[in-house]
């Protein structure tokens, strides 16, 4: 199947299937959003959701975060992987916001990428969910997907395969891809074991299972 014919067929089927396809994390402001996606890093959106509701009630503000210490906010998120260098990462994301940026989340990526824990990823996952920002953020189940299915041609970097994934993907649909791919990742073309006999788009698929 060519590559173009692949995309359309693909892009059809989420639509159909997954009109609605959104975030799993658990927030009420871009402050909160912000929190979560950086402690989403390698951790399950699910343990994320369970820890983020007393670390808000805690720190309600982007302020009151600033003026924590990593030893206080580490209480609150030891349960998620890597709890040491993401308490660094919050507190040195809301500094930064507040000493920088007026106390205001950036809304560009370039802006985002300045803060502590934030990379690309993140601040592709920031601005397209809290600012409609069009951007494609490539996970590692965005990054194993588009593999598989053939989206990307064994692509070796998650920069190639956004490259890739925004070629291809129209514009406005950008945001949308990156939770269709995330989610198909998470619970049907998991790493482990991919349920293909549950899949509706294993009739364009390149991938073969064992």
């Amino acid at each position: 199947m060519e590559k173009e014919t692949r995309y359309k067929k693909v892009i059809a089927w989420f639509q159909e299937n997954m009109p609605d396809a959104g975030s799993e994390l658990h927030y009420n402001n871009v402050y909160e959003l912000t929190v979560a996606v950086i402690l989403s890093a390698q951790c399950t959106d699910r343990r994320v959701n369970m820890i983020t509701p007393p670390l808000f009630r805690a720190f309600p503000t982007v302020e009151t975060l600033a003026a924590s210490n990593s030893d206080e906010v580490y209480e609150y998120i030891k349960q998620v992987s890597y709890p040491n260098s993401k308490a660094s990462y919050l507190t040195g994301m809301a500094q930064k916001v507040v000493k920088d940026f007026g106390g205001q989340i950036p809304n560009s990526t370039k802006n985002l990428m300045k803060l502590p824990g934030v990379g690309r990823k993140t601040a592709n996952v920031i601005a397209s969910v809290a600012f409609n920002v069009p951007a494609l953020a490539v996970d590692t189940h965005v990054f194993r997907v588009a593999n598989r299915i053939g989206l990307t041609d064994n692509s070796k970097n998650p920069e190639t395969t956004e490259r890739e994934l925004t070629k291809n993907i129209p514009r406005q649909l950008w945001s949308i891809a990156h939770h269709w791919l995330i989610l198909h990742g998470r619970y049907i073309c998991r790493a482990r074991k991919p349920e293909c006999n549950k899949c509706g788009l294993n009739i364009y698929c390149n991938f073969i299972p064992e």
